[in-house]
């Protein structure tokens, strides 16, 4: 019985319209991401790097020496170990760019709604209560002739 109730809470959460919104936004940003990414790696970075002599980003790096404590079957290759500084340098770029368009998105969106809210007009003020009848009247007069005498 337990298990039919928190299935229930599962779907009442998953079906509510800001989970279904907020899946619809990862989704949308991850394709952004690869769209700014590939901006940052085919458009931007080449002209950089051919302005600072032909330089590919994504090839600097800094290639530490081979440690002489690794010990190394004979005519195996060790592959050297490199800090890609380069590549740190591109995505660091591209969130840069990323986080731009999400703060130019979510300041329009709150432009936008500040602009609904000012077209919204003012909330009418509430009704006075209505007068009591004339029986509430007399009601109110006995009750009051009643209090007196005591």
């Amino acid at each position: 019985m337990a298990k039919s109730t928190f299935l229930q809470d599962f779907k009442a959460f998953a079906v509510k319209g800001n989970v279904i919104d907020m899946a619809v936004g990862v989704i949308i940003g991850g394709a952004f991401g690869k769209i700014v990414t590939s901006v940052v790696n085919d458009i931007i970075m080449p002209p950089i790097g051919w302005l600072i002599g032909g330089v590919n980003f994504k090839d600097l790096k800094i290639e530490l020496p081979i440690n002489p404590l690794m010990v190394v079957e004979e005519g195996a290759e060790v592959a050297p170990v490199t800090i890609n500084y380069g590549n740190f340098l591109q995505t660091s770029l591209d969130f840069l760019i990323i986080a731009f368009c999400i703060f130019l998105m979510v300041k329009g969106i709150t432009k936008l709604t500040k602009k609904k809210e000012e077209e919204k007009p003012a909330t009418p003020a509430p009704a006075p209560e209505p007068e009591p009848s004339a029986e509430e009247k007399l009601l109110t007069e006995i009750r009051d002739l009643l209090k007196a005498k005591q």
